[in-house]
């Protein structure tokens, strides 16, 4: 199982974000966690944002389309894109998701 992060700025888009991706079969669970607040650099300026953060649960086989769609549809114009292979999964989550994954 893999595990990516984005975020977004408001409740909204991450609702909208995280539906979309459970019905396109892009992954099997997304958890939407925040607000956050997010401290970084954009263009030589030091910011500071609200965001709200999504968590993708997901299988290697989901990653390619996942991965081609968010950045197609995320509003930023650099939206961040982390992923993680899940070190261990329980085996009963692990059978739910495989079930649940479209390729």
């Amino acid at each position: 199982m893999l595990i990516a992060w984005t975020t977004l700025a408001t409740a909204e888009d991450a609702n909208r974000l995280a539906a979309a991706a459970i019905a396109r079969g892009l992954a099997v669970c997304v958890q939407i966690e925040g607000p956050v607040i997010s401290h970084y650099q954009w263009k030589g300026r030091a910011e500071r944002a609200t965001e709200h953060r999504l968590m993708f649960k997901f299988l290697p086989g989901q990653q390619p389309a996942l991965e081609a769609w968010l950045h197609a549809t995320h509003p930023y114009a650099t939206p961040e894109w982390v992923v993680v292979r899940a070190e261990h999964v329980g085996e009963k989550y692990l059978s739910w998701a495989m079930a649940n994954a479209t390729p």
